[in-house]
């Protein structure tokens, strides 16, 4: 009887859609439920963002390892595989008794997410180009707000929180494995799939100019996702005077809810106005929220302003990373793309986890948290600016040549805000060292 019933292209782009904003939402869910771990089982800050360094690891291994066989054994086989694994991550989550369990599930849960990166982000573009690559750049930013803002209401209003959700997104997780069921194979098997699990960061010839332009504007902007999730929650708080769980994940869900508005008004524009203009506004965002924290003794001008150029930097966000999507997608032949993608996610998870990590370390070792605030700050300001620098240099040359997606962007409807997958976006980042650091608060 599944033989024979088979998704549409809408359905199916909605299928792949849900997945990625379900892994995104997963990544970031234990992410509220520090404070509550660090409490019961005692352990110091520095164990948070060890295990969000776990996780970091396991997803880049995978997407070195796994993210060219899709191209070779079908798309279908890897989601199956990758939503078994999110699905025994889930349990592992929770019945978690220990700290070496959760570092057991996170390695479980990044190695499956970066097994489905590939595979999803290639099955959107062979359904769809044009818009399978304005789903790559929106879900990122969909999967993270949803998972930011759900997760801490949920642990911070419901039940058996250390539970509960692991156990609501396991559901999600079996719903969409009966729908891959129905999904069409987008590619035929072909050899290689051994020698494909080799990592090999090699280019094809068409590609390596507009990798090499979208590069820096990826890493800068996973930088700025990386300053939200390590820092936000304890400076939101620090601003409104709370450190009620809830908070922790508000500054993340302004900036990717504003990156997903971001990537639908600019999606008609040229893939160079989308990347300067998300660049520029990056800029100013991160510039306003730096002087809104001030001395972080909050004030309804201060929590404004921080929220306002949160905004902006999310707004900036968006455009940067859609910008950088659409440039290296039309260039790539269908039996590279989930490699080429799949290195464009590392290329976002260094920039995403590093600098989190390391301002982590700092907020513990080094100045504190606003000392921290304004040198990381600082230094995603001058990373954008270089990448700025290289975009003008470039002049037009970034855009897609004779790839016609531009103007098939243009003449997409305003219904057509598909999700999709991009680059596991900030899904680790909100894990860094400034949940790590959050009281447990009001619950």
């Amino acid at each position: 009887m599944f033989s024979r019933l088979r998704l549409g292209p809408l359905a199916s782009l909605s299928l792949l859609a849900s997945i990625v904003v379900s892994l995104l939402a997963a990544s970031s869910a234990p992410t509220p439920l520090y404070a509550v771990y660090q409490r019961e089982w005692g352990f110091s800050p520095i164990t948070t963002t060890v295990v969000f360094g776990v996780y970091a690891l396991a997803v880049l291994a995978a997407l070195l390892v796994f993210g060219r066989i899709s191209d070779h054994i079908g798309r279908r086989p890897v989601l199956f595989a990758a939503l078994a694994g999110q699905i025994v991550a889930m349990v592992v989550f929770a019945e978690a008794g220990s700290v070496n369990a959760l570092l057991v599930a996170r390695v479980l849960q990044g190695v499956s997410t970066g097994a489905a990166l590939g595979a999803i982000g290639a099955g959107l573009l062979d359904i769809d180009r044009v818009r399978g690559a304005v789903a790559n750049s929106f879900a990122p930013m969909t999967g993270t707000a949803t998972g930011a803002l759900v997760s801490g209401l949920v642990v911070q209003f419901l039940p058996s929180p250390t539970h509960l959700v692991y156990y609501l997104l396991l559901a999600v997780f079996a719903l969409q494995t009966l729908g891959v069921v129905l999904l069409r194979e987008s590619v035929r098997r072909k050899p290689g799939a051994l020698a494909s699990m080799k990592p090999d960061i090699r280019l094809p010839r068409a590609a390596r100019r507009p990798v090499a332009i979208a590069v820096p504007v990826l890493f800068a902007i996973w930088a700025l996702a990386g300053f939200y999730g390590a820092l936000a929650p304890g400076l939101t708080g620090s601003l409104v005077h709370s450190h009620a769980v809830v908070y922790g994940g508000l500054g993340l869900f302004v900036l990717a809810a504003a990156g997903a508005l971001s990537v639908l008004l600019l999606r008609g524009t040229s893939t160079r106005t989308a990347m300067v203009l998300g660049v520029v506004t990056l800029i100013a965002g991160v510039a306003i929220t730096l002087v809104s924290i001030g001395s972080g003794t909050g004030g309804a001008a201060s929590v404004t302003g921080f929220f306002v150029g949160t905004a902006l930097a999310g707004f900036g966000f968006g455009g940067g990373f859609q910008g950088g999507i659409r440039l290296v997608v039309p260039v790539v032949e269908a039996h590279e793309r989930a490699g080429v993608l799949s290195l464009l996610y590392v290329v976002s998870y260094l920039g995403m986890g590093v600098p989190a990590v390391i301002g982590g370390v700092l907020v513990v070792h080094g100045g504190g948290l606003l000392d921290t605030a304004r040198e990381y700050g600082a230094a995603v300001i001058v990373l954008a600016a270089a990448a700025l620098a290289g975009l003008l240099l470039t002049g037009r040359r970034t855009e897609p040549s004779g790839s016609g997606l531009v103007v098939a962007v243009s003449a997409m409807g305003a219904g057509k805000d598909m999700a999709a997958t991009g680059g596991t976006a900030a899904t680790g980042a909100v894990e860094a060292a400034g949940a790590e650091r959050q009281p447990v608060g009001e619950r």
